[in-house]
């Protein structure tokens, strides 16, 4: 069954965050428990954690303060939209973020987007509101069953060391 729904919680930063990774819009999962990727079949809190090689963050306050001292930031491409339960492909009727709050307040340097769906609704509602570099990123979500957490590792750790242009003077990470 579509519904109708807008997001249900903030984004997560500070300023001193420097890579905005963008989910598409939360599942019903996420949503119920009010914090991002919270499936427990996600892999995404695993893929951080054995990119920075420390444990992985298990509580929301962990996830939060993990995130925060990392110098990442969360958000998703969608504010709200019609969606069938946790289907990304049902997406309808799309409102897109305001990322501007996030990249005023931040030192942002690279945005990370977690699918393809997502990519592509960065693509057609964010990108041209923004000159950041854009890496998409295969999709944590236990949907993408294709990619095995060995594989979603290193996709993600080049995308998140791949050199940035000159004019956006390097990288520290």
């Amino acid at each position: 069954m579509t519904e109708h729904v807008v997001h249900p919680f903030p984004p997560l930063y500070d300023s001193s965050s420097e890579i905005l990774i963008l989910g598409s819009f939360p599942s019903v999962k996420s949503r119920e428990g009010q914090f991002f990727y919270n499936h427990p079949q996600n892999r995404f809190w695993k893929v951080l954690a054995a990119l920075e090689n420390t444990p992985v963050p298990v509580t929301i306050p962990e996830k939060k303060q993990w995130i925060l001292s990392h110098q990442f930031a969360l958000w998703d491409v969608i504010q709200e939209c019609d969606i069938e339960g946790s289907s990304d492909a049902s997406v309808r009727n799309a409102v897109p973020t305001d990322l501007s709050v996030i990249l005023r307040n931040a030192p942002i340097r690279r945005i990370l987007v977690n699918g393809k769906t997502a990519d592509r609704l960065f693509q057609h509602y964010q990108r041209q509101k923004t000159s950041l570099p854009e890496f998409g990123c295969p999709s944590t979500s236990p949907a993408n069953a294709a990619w095995h957490l060995p594989d979603l590792i290193r996709a993600w750790g080049e995308a998140m060391r791949r050199p940035l242009p000159a004019e956006a003077g390097g990288e520290k990470r």
